[in-house]
Parts: C-alpha cells; sequence; structure tokens
C-alpha cells in the first residue's frame, strides 16, 4: 500500500458531510442532461426524473471517502478522481478550441507570435508547427472557465481509467494502492465497512443509482414497486453489463426482427403507393359535427403542416357532403401560410366552425355537464373492448388528411390521401380485424382496461377511450402487434426478450394517437413530452422505417459488478441489508409514475411473465406511494424506518429531491426524525438551467442532495435552548464553505448557503431524540391551513434569518450591515440576485421572507415570474419619498434619490446637496453613504446588469464627492 496519510482521516465523518462541489457538479449533470437521448441510460427507454449518473457517482464517492484535516486537498483529491480538476479535463477534451477562439483569449503579443490577420481573416503563420498548435490548445483551455472547457469535452463517465501518474497522486493522499476507480471504491469501502460496501436503492425507476453504483464498483441491491422501473434497471444492469460479443449478437437480433417487419409491411404493400414512393409520415386528424350548423368539421389548432416546406392543408367546403375537403399545398405563399393559421378549427378549447364562424366549447360538444354535487359528469360513450375504430355515431370520427412520401432517390413531398391511399387504409384495418383477437390474446396488442387516475381519465373523459390499445389507431397496432410477434417467435434468450420488450416500449412512446405533429421541425414529438397523457386533436403516425430509431436501441457494454440483487418489492418490506442507501422518493412529486407506466405496462404484460414468472405485471396502484396527505407522510416513514433498520449503524443514506419550500422540508424532518435517521449534511444541485448561467433561478431549482446517519442520541431539549446551537451552526457552516469555496470559479452563492441554514436547523433538531415542545406524531398527522407554520417551519425560517444576517454582500461591513434596516438589506441582496442572474420571482419571495419583510412589490420594476428584477434609481425617481412605508426614509432610497437627481442634472453636486439637505444627519452617515454608492458603482461592470449603467457610473462620482466633502 502507498504510504499516505490515511491516520489523519476521520472515518465517522464523509467528505460529503463537510463540503462537495456543488457548482461543478450542477455543470457536470446539466451538460449531461442537455445530452439528451445520447445519455446512458435515456436509450434504454423512457423513464421520468432519472438522476444525471455524474450527480450519483459525485454522491457516492463523496459518501465513501472520509474527511482529513486538509479539507483543500480533500476537494482537489476528490475533483481528480471524478475528472473535474484542470488535468481531468484536459483528459476529457476531445474537441479542438477553433482558430477564433484561440486568438481572442491570447496577448497582442501571442497574437503577433502565432497568427496572420489579414482584414479579419486570421490563420497561423507558415512556420507555426504541430506541436505548437497543441501547445496553444492547452494555453487557451486553461484559460477558458469551466463552462467553457465543458464545450470541448466529453462526459466523465465516457473515460475509462486515468492515468497512472493521477492514480499516484490520489494513493498518496488517501492511502490507497488502486489503479482504477473500481479499485479504490472496494479499499475505501474495506477500511469504511470491512467489505465491499453495498448500495441499496428501493426506487430505482429508470436505474441510474443500481447502475452507477454498479459501474462503480460497488455491490448492489435494487427494487421497486413498478415492474417497467424494474424492467429499466433490470436491463441497465443486465443488457448494458453483458460482453461485447453479446452486445453485438442483441443488436443483430433487434435488427433481424425489424427487417422481418419490415420485409411483412412491404409484402401487404400499406406503405408504398403506385409510384413505389414509401410513406414516412402519416398526419390524422379528429373530425365532430358543429351543433349549430350541422356540418362535419376536422379538428386542429393548426393548418400549418410544415413552416420549412411551406406546406399547409387548405380547408374547402363541400356543400353536397355537408364536410370539408382537404387539399394539402406546398410552397405556399405568406398570405396561404397565415390563413392556414388562423383558420384554426380549435382554439382554447372550443370548436370554431369556419362554415358557420360560430364558436362552440369542446365540452358542449362532449356533452359534459355539472351535477347538483359540482361534479362533472362527462358524456362521451365508453369504447368497449373489441373496438379501435370509432362508430359512425360517435361525437369525435378520425381521418387521415396528410401523408408525407419519399421517393427513392430520397426526395420528401406532403400529399393528401388518394382513393387509393384510402384504400391501403381499408386493408390495414382488415389486417388487424383478421388478427385483433388472436394477438390479444397471446399478448401481442393490449387487452387491459384503463383504470381511473388523476392522468389516464384524461383520454377516457376526452376520448371515450376505455381500454389501452385505443391511445393507438389500426396502423400503429398493426405494426406494434406485428413487432411483438416476431419477438416472441423468434427470441430465444430472456435478454434478447428484454432487449424486444424496450423496443416496444419506445416505439409506443414515438407512435400513438397522442403524438403530436411539430410544423416547425416537420417531425413526430414523443408522447410523453411531459408527465400526462395529452389528447390531442391532430396528431401523426410513423411507418416502420421512421419506427427503426425507437426500436433500435442504443446498446454499448459496461464494465459492472456482478454481485446485485434486483428484486419487484415495496419498499416497505425490503429485508436487504445495505451499507449505504441511495433514494430518490416520490416526495413532494407531482408525476404519477404508476399511471404513466402503465402506458407502458399494457404492452409488456404477457411476455414480462414470461421472462420474469416470479414478477406480477401490474402497477400495484394502491401500494404507490403519493406525495401528498397523511397516509404518504406514514408510508414514507415506514419506508425509511425500515431502510435505517437494514444498515449498520455506521451505514449512510442519502435522499435525492425536488426542494420545494419550507413546509416540504418540515415535513421531510419530521418522516426522517421518527423514522430514526439524523441529517447531517445537505447540497442543492441544479439540473435544470442553461451551464452558463447555472444559478439562474430561485433554489428551488435543481436536486437537494440529504446526508443521513442512524439517530443515536437519547438527548432531549426545549425550543428555546436549540436556537443558540442554531444559530452557531448556521454560521459554522457558512464560515466553512466560505473558507473553502474557489475565489475563481465560485462554487457556492447565496442560495447554496441559503439551504445550508436549512441543512444547518435540521442538523441540530434531528441531534436530539426528542424536543419536548414539538410532538412528532401530531405534528405529522396535523393538516395544516394555508399559511399556517408548524414549529419545524419556524425553526427552518429562523435559520434563514440568521444566514440573511450573516451573509453580508461584497463591498459591506458587518457593522454598516447590522445599521441597515430590513428593507434595505432585501434591496440590496436583491441586487445580488441580479449580479447572478436570477430573474425569478420566487427568488425575491423567498427574500422578502428571510428578511422578514412583507411589502416589497413596490420595490420591483417587474413581478412577471421570470423577469422580476429590482427598480433602478431612475425608475423610481423621486415617488414615494416621506410616505409612510418603511423604505421610502431609509438611506438606501434617499442614495437612489440623490443618484436620480445626479443624472437628471447631469450634475453630482445636486445629488450631494439632495443628501446635505434631505438625509438626516448626514455627516455622521458618510461612511454608510459612500458604501452604498460604491457598491452601486460596482453594478456598472456586471454583464446581468445593463439597466444599472448610467447609475453606476454617478454613483462612482457621487461616492467621491461624498469622500471629499468638507463641513
Amino acid at each position: 500500500m502507498t504510504k499516505g496519510v490515511a491516520e489523519l482521516f476521520d472515518w465517522n465523518k464523509s467528505f460529503i458531510e463537510v463540503q462537495f462541489p456543488v457548482s461543478k457538479a450542477s455543470k457536470e449533470s446539466y451538460k449531461e442532461r442537455k445530452a439528451g437521448s445520447g445519455q446512458t441510460l435515456t436509450g434504454l427507454g423512457k423513464w421520468w426524473g432519472r438522476k444525471p449518473l455524474i450527480l450519483v457517482r459525485a454522491a457516492l464517492l463523496g459518501l465513501l471517502m472520509p474527511a482529513s484535516d486538509n479539507p483543500k486537498k480533500d476537494m482537489e483529491i476528490f475533483l481528480k478522481i471524478l475528472t473535474m480538476d484542470e488535468e481531468g479535463l484536459w483528459l476529457r477534451k476531445k474537441q479542438s478550441i477553433p482558430i477564433k477562439e484561440i486568438y481572442e483569449n491570447l496577448s497582442e503579443e501571442e497574437r503577433e507570435r502565432y497568427f496572420e490577420n489579414n482584414d479579419g481573416k486570421i490563420t497561423y503563420k507558415s512556420n507555426i508547427t504541430r506541436k505548437e498548435k497543441e501547445q496553444l490548445q492547452r494555453l487557451v483551455f486553461n484559460r477558458l472557465s469551466y463552462d467553457e472547457k465543458l464545450k470541448y469535452c466529453v462526459r466523465p463517465e465516457e473515460i475509462d481509467n486515468l492515468p497512472e501518474s493521477e492514480w499516484q497522486v490520489i494513493n498518496q493522499h488517501l492511502g490507497t494502492n488502486a489503479k482504477s476507480l473500481q479499485e479504490l471504491v472496494r479499499e475505501l469501502g474495506k477500511k469504511r465497512f470491512g467489505k465491499v460496501p453495498v448500495v441499496g436503492d428501493c426506487f430505482a425507476g429508470g436505474g441510474s443509482v443500481p447502475f452507477e453504483a454498479a459501474r462503480m464498483g460497488f455491490d448492489v441491491y435494487a427494487s421497486d414497486l413498478n415492474p417497467i422501473a424494474m424492467l429499466l434497471t433490470w436491463a441497465a444492469l443486465n443488457i448494458l453489463g453483458s460482453s461485447e460479443e453479446e452486445i453485438e449478437s442483441l443488436k443483430k437480433f433487434q435488427e433481424k426482427i425489424f427487417e422481418l417487419a419490415d420485409k411483412q409491411i412491404t409484402e401487404w404493400g400499406i406503405e408504398h403507393n403506385e409510384q413505389g414512393h414509401r410513406a414516412n409520415a402519416y398526419l390524422y386528424c379528429n373530425e365532430t359535427i358543429c351543433p349549430e350548423c350541422g356540418w362535419r368539421v376536422p379538428l386542429a389548432p393548426s393548418w400549418i403542416v410544415g413552416k420549412g416546406t411551406k406546406t399547409v392543408a387548405i380547408l374547402k367546403e363541400n356543400s353536397e357532403t355537408k364536410s370539408f375537403d382537404i387539399e394539402i399545398k406546398s410552397n405556399a405563399t405568406v398570405e396561404e401560410m397565415e390563413l392556414a393559421e388562423k383558420m384554426a378549427t380549435v382554439k382554447d378549447s372550443s370548436l370554431v366552425c369556419p362554415h358557420c364562424k360560430v364558436s362552440t366549447p369542446i365540452a358542449a360538444i362532449r356533452k359534459d355537464r355539472i351535477k347538483e354535487d359540482g361534479s362533472v359528469e362527462y358524456g362521451l360513450r365508453r369504447w368497449e373492448a373489441h373496438e379501435f375504430l370509432p362508430r359512425p355515431d360517435d361525437v369525435f370520427q378520425e381521418r387521415l388528411y396528410c401523408i408525407r412520401y419519399e421517393t427513392q432517390d430520397g426526395k420528401r413531398y406532403y400529399t393528401a390521401p388518394t382513393e387509393e391511399d384510402l384504400k391501403r387504409e381499408e386493408k390495414v384495418v382488415n389486417l388487424l380485424k383478421e388478427r385483433f383477437y388472436e394477438w390479444q390474446e397471446k399478448g401481442y396488442i393490449p387487452n387491459s382496461m384503463i383504470e381511473e387516475g388523476e392522468k389516464t381519465n384524461e383520454p377516457v373523459r376526452t376520448r371515450g377511450w376505455s381500454y389501452w390499445h385505443q391511445l393507438f389507431n389500426p396502423r400503429q397496432l398493426l405494426v406494434h402487434g406485428l413487432l411483438m410477434e416476431l419477438i416472441d417467435k423468434h427470441a430465444k434468450t430472456e435478454k434478447e426478450k428484454v432487449v424486444g420488450l424496450l423496443g416496444i416500449n419506445k416505439c409506443c412512446d414515438w407512435n400513438s394517437k397522442l403524438c403530436r405533429w411539430d410544423n416547425s421541425y416537420e417531425k413526430s414529438i414523443q408522447t410523453y413530452y411531459n408527465q400526462a397523457l395529452n389528447t390531442i386533436y391532430n396528431y401523426s403516425s410513423r411507418p416502420i422505417v421512421f419506427l427503426q430509431s425507437s426500436w433500435i436501441l442504443d446498446l454499448n457494454s459496461y464494465f459492472l459488478t456482478k454481485f446485485a440483487t434486483i428484486k419487484l418489492s415495496d419498499a416497505r418490506s425490503i429485508k436487504n441489508m445495505s451499507d449505504i442507501w441511495l433514494t430518490d422518493p416520490p416526495y413532494a412529486d407531482a408525476i404519477n409514475y404508476h399511471e404513466l407506466s402503465e402506458f407502458f405496462l399494457a404492452w409488456a404484460k404477457k411476455m414480462l411473465l414470461d421472462v420474469f414468472p416470479d414478477w406480477y405485471a401490474d402497477s400495484k396502484r394502491a401500494l404507490a406511494i403519493k406525495g401528498t396527505g397523511e397516509s404518504f407522510k406514514q408510508s414514507m416513514v415506514e419506508v425509511y424506518k425500515n431502510l435505517a433498520d437494514h444498515m449498520p449503524d455506521n451505514g449512510m443514506q442519502i435522499i435525492m429531491f425536488t426542494h420545494q419550500n419550507v413546509s416540504v422540508w418540515a415535513d421531510l424532518a419530521l418522516i426522517l426524525w421518527v423514522a430514526g435517521l439524523r441529517v447531517t449534511a445537505a447540497w442543492n444541485i441544479a439540473t435544470e438551467t442553461d451551464a452558463s448561467g447555472i444559478k439562474q433561478g430561485n433554489y428551488v431549482k435543481g436536486t437537494v442532495i440529504l446526508v443521513l446517519r442512524k439517530q443515536t442520541s437519547e438527548e432531549t431539549a426545549y425550543l428555546d435552548e436549540i436556537y443558540p446551537e442554531i444559530e452557531s451552526e448556521v454560521q459554522s457552516q457558512i464560515d466553512i464553505m466560505r473558507a473553502l469555496d474557489d475565489k475563481e470559479e465560485p462554487n457556492f452563492s447565496d442560495t447554496d448557503y441559503l439551504l445550508a441554514a436549512y441543512a444547518a436547523s435540521l442538523k441540530v433538531l434531528t441531534s436530539y431524540k426528542k424536543i419536548e415542545d414539538i410532538d412528532i406524531q401530531y405534528e405529522l398527522s396535523k393538516t395544516r391551513l394555508q399559511g399556517e407554520e408548524s414549529p419545524i417551519e419556524k425553526i427552518i425560517n429562523e435559520a434563514v434569518k440568521i444566514a440573511y444576517d450573516y451573509i453580508i454582500p461584497k463591498g459591506f461591513d458587518s457593522y454598516t450591515w447590522k445599521m441597515l434596516t430590513p428593507e434595505e438589506r432585501f434591496y440590496i441582496k436583491g441586487l445580488d440576485l441580479e449580479k447572478e442572474g436570477i430573474y425569478q420571482l420566487g427568488a425575491y419571495q423567498e427574500l422578502a421572507k428571510g428578511f422578514g419583510v412583507k411589502e416589497y412589490r413596490e420595490l420591483l420594476a417587474s413581478t412577471k415570474a421570470n423577469n422580476a428584477r429590482l427598480k433602478t434609481a431612475l425608475e423610481f425617481g423621486m415617488r414615494g419619498l416621506g410616505s409612510s412605508d418603511k423604505f421610502s426614509n431609509t438611506i438606501v432610497r434617499n442614495v437612489l434619490a440623490a443618484l436620480h437627481q445626479a443624472i437628471k442634472a447631469e450634475d453630482t453636486t445636486k445629488g450631494r446637496n439632495w443628501l446635505k439637505n434631505e438625509l438626516p444627519n448626514y455627516w455622521n452617515q458618510r461612511s454608510i453613504i459612500i458604501e452604498i454608492l460604491e457598491y452601486i458603482s460596482a453594478l456598472g461592470n456586471i454583464k446581468t446588469m445593463p439597466h444599472w449603467k448610467e447609475e453606476a457610473k454617478y454613483a462612482r462620482l457621487l461616492a467621491e464627492l461624498v469622500k471629499n466633502d468638507g463641513v
């Protein structure tokens, strides 16, 4: 073993309990998110809310790695292991920096040495060698910000291993002898737990945690209540954990099934026209009878088919049939494009009849009615099990109105369906009729009823569809059913069957009656573009050739641990021990996983049980933990008490959840407290915003990593005793974060410090067995009125106030800061938000809450949700001065008035005179005035605050004038 400093480590404290690279982890997580379908696990199929793999990797490493007495070195090593340090980023750099960017990041002397610049055309000098060009790449790369570097880098998971030289540095610090991440995990695991640790996840979902833990070298336990979640997790561990040879074999199996399906469909002749051109998109719409004039109206919110090709659908009245013929025209004029948009027959949930021009609510057409008890009775008839087409007298009919064909040489064109096209539609229906009952019996197409639910009610009430197969038209059912039949006939192994099922799930997601047609990009949009089953009035259907990208999964081989236990199980009944539990529970979560997954489960049921006979094939809705209400809280207590019981005394947990508000935190604190767990740290990782502005938005965005250990204390305390402890803990946590922060690339912002205050309050609270003033069971069961604070919420809010008072903006000393009123501090910290590019109204609401400011909207120039910001001096003008509100008579408000006077008069003496004449005790308050002016003067250099440029300029001049003012 390499001689290191292991004896200096505190094995009772993990790295993540002391520090965490919040900013870098956020940027890496966002980069992974932006990879879209290129992410490692998304290629296996749809699941909602998968956590980024780099976030899982960083969290697990943070738990396993001990904290030493040298936190700066710990961070350096932590980043090195994750390839997030300077050397790691260079290792991950796979794209060359463009010559223009290199030029822009060099000094004048360097530019003259390496480049020719002829009228803006930049080229290397002829004598520059390849080696010098490579050196320039490294030189400029090192000068880029972290965000800019990431543009040229692959993701950390795409690097197989670190160079030996890097492992020497890591081993020297950790006292290990590892040559790979897997070896390091096992060595550190044995030091901490005496064995290779087991990472457990009882809400496995799409498999991010089990997969990444297995890739890191941990042993794994994975379970979920939902069969589709476990199918994806099983595939992540077993399919992606296959050898290169097996992966190639599975790819060939997919290709074989697709080729057989393509051949059969070609033989049926249902996708080729008379010229041999093949369809690559079908567009359908609903039709209904206008109750005013009796005409049959095709429904669509726009009749623009393609913006790029300028293709429109033109409605033409047919008085004989009292309906509309639809003509398809490409290369339409500007006027025709505008008319196609205006001629929408569905607007604001109403039918707009192009014949009689009368607008009728769709709800009225469906014959929905309000009953005496206030509930709604929906008017559509429920489709029966054997139906896959509407009856002639149904409210909504379905109509093919446009086909896009592709010629043999690759040219595409749109056309209205011809008589021959409609005959092919009839043939599709007949082919399906011949197979329908047999295919349902064999499980090739669904036969299960749609169970009522928050999300599943939508198709039933708005279209009358009662069975899952009715969310697909005959063409879609025929293609998917054919693929299922071929899987059943040709799959020889369980892996081939699983790959087939995942392919079907992806096809269903991209080819249902819920798939919108995007007329901007002229392509079909998947069913689950959000977390709902959205019925639409016009939809697209994909022919087999356009399903190939969905059917052929993106499979790669990864080295994973083979010690993995996978169970379909309720989290409350788990019996397996794990050293680390890392979970992402359905906490304060609006995603109805159990309902949404039934869309896929309807197709997978029979074959799923063939592959996994000991599994069940329903979503277990009754057992699903849903994120609201008393029963949810009690279920969560049961789950986390069970997990605490099934981990060793030195075991650890991480809960990942979306930070909603203080009440969410308060409830979670109670749940974990009752479950026998205590909070040791919390970090917020932004995963949904631009890497260039990763701190954008209120800190409500992103994922909170809550670190937990077993509750071992028997101590009891009173509320009044713990407040001083909370104050000390909040200040201590902020001090530690500030001391560790990177001055060049700040890791923490105010929002992170405030989150630390949340965590600090919970750390103190949950460190006690009992708080005499809080009845935990009563608080858990109580239903609160809106705006009513629980005792835990009060504690958290008090911690936030402490943090706000402690986080002093740059440019102010602590004495001046304490002298300012809450309204003044709110205003200045609000300007700090703008510095960070935060314009969310929620951020200002939280700020006001933290400072105890009730009236703050008058200080805002805009109160729009994502465009909120404070008024400048010019926007304030002289309005409100001397009024009764708490801000109008403050020093800050008078400084803003002075700036307004100076700018309007283009004379700083006017501003100084205002302060001398209007501000009481001017001479004794000059130092405060100067600090405020110097703070404002610095705003002129902030890219996100161009609206402060004029005020900043005059603030700098006025500060000098006040400084030099004589008696």
